[in-house]
């Protein structure tokens, strides 16, 4: 019987340090990087849309994340983690890093700009949200592989 509880508390520790370990992996922390970035569009989508009142504070909120998630994004791309976890990263971001990271700078640098002359109403949101979207969509053609 103690060795049942044994088995089993051996097996909990080592599927709990098998998700630390996934948590930390490249694949995952570029993946919570893009799914800020996707949550933070859909709040400036729904502003732009009327779906939800224009809100500085979600504005601003949803810009810094933009900003810092791009920044952020290309430092989980080291070799090595080209595949595994789910990952859409597509081959090519190894082959053109430098351009990659380009693309990746593009976009924090356009939510900085934004920033510093906050969209002020919904059409602006509305503007925003086509100039970041354009941004995303160039690199998701050219880096993202749908699984």
């Amino acid at each position: 019987m103690k060795n049942r509880y044994l088995i089993a508390g051996v097996v909990a520790l080592c599927l709990g340090a098998g998700a630390v370990v996934a948590e930390d992996a490249p694949q995952i922390l570029r993946q919570d990087d893009m799914k800020g970035i996707g949550r933070a569009m859909g709040q400036l989508g729904a502003i732009a849309k009327g779906e939800n009142a224009y809100d500085p504070v979600v504005v601003e909120g949803a810009l810094s994340t933009i900003s810092a998630n791009a920044k952020d994004f290309p430092t989980h791309f080291p070799p090595g983690s080209e595949t595994g976890l789910d990952t859409e990263a597509s081959p090519k971001i190894w082959e053109n890093m430098d351009d990659f990271t380009a693309h990746s700078e593009k976009l924090a640098s356009a939510a900085d700009a934004l920033l510093a002359d906050l969209p002020a109403d919904q059409a602006a949101v509305g503007a925003a949200v086509k100039s970041l979207g354009s941004n995303c969509g160039t690199c998701h053609q050219l880096y993202r592989v749908k699984n």
